[in-house]
């Protein structure tokens, strides 16, 4: 397994289909996945540090977690299959549940868990980006500085 970060979130133009980006913690590939608008809401406001006014679901499963005393302890990206990525989250007494990729790195980014995806799925679905376009890689992750959760809109 390789340990992934995450870059951050975008909305893929024409389609308007949000993107969470991953890179590998100790290498160049970068890892697209495609998500949900509320997914993606979720994660924006996850690396934001900004809490919701009431617990969305992420934050509410992170306090159930809690309040039973078990951790995350990670998330595994474990398989692509048809286009569709499978991920498993592994808690800290053992037990390891199936689960979206993009509800799981929400999940991940409010409990400090570690997120790892096969090298298999990165070999298959891994980009590389050149060079000459890691002034592009920044320009994305200024633009995340900026970005707010309004604008990925309403899921409806």
């Amino acid at each position: 397994m390789l340990q992934m970060e995450v870059v951050g979130v975008r909305v893929e133009m024409p389609t308007n289909q949000p993107i969470v980006l991953l890179k590998e913690a100790h290498g160049e590939r970068f890892l697209p996945i495609w998500i949900g608008m509320t997914e993606a809401t979720a994660i924006a406001l996850a690396q934001a540090e900004e809490p919701p006014p009431r617990p969305l679901t992420h934050d509410l499963f992170r306090d159930v977690l809690s309040a039973l005393g078990v951790g995350l302890r990670e998330v595994n990206i474990v398989a692509l299959r048809d286009g569709i990525f499978f991920a498993d989250l592994v808690f800290s007494n053992g037990v390891e549940v199936s689960a979206r990729p993009s509800d799981s790195i929400a999940l991940a980014l409010r409990t400090g868990a570690r997120i790892f995806a096969s090298e298999e799925v990165v070999q298959e679905a891994g980009v590389i980006i050149p060079d000459d376009q890691e002034d592009e890689v920044e320009k994305f992750r200024e633009f995340l500085d900026t970005i707010t959760p309004e604008d990925f809109g309403r899921a409806g």
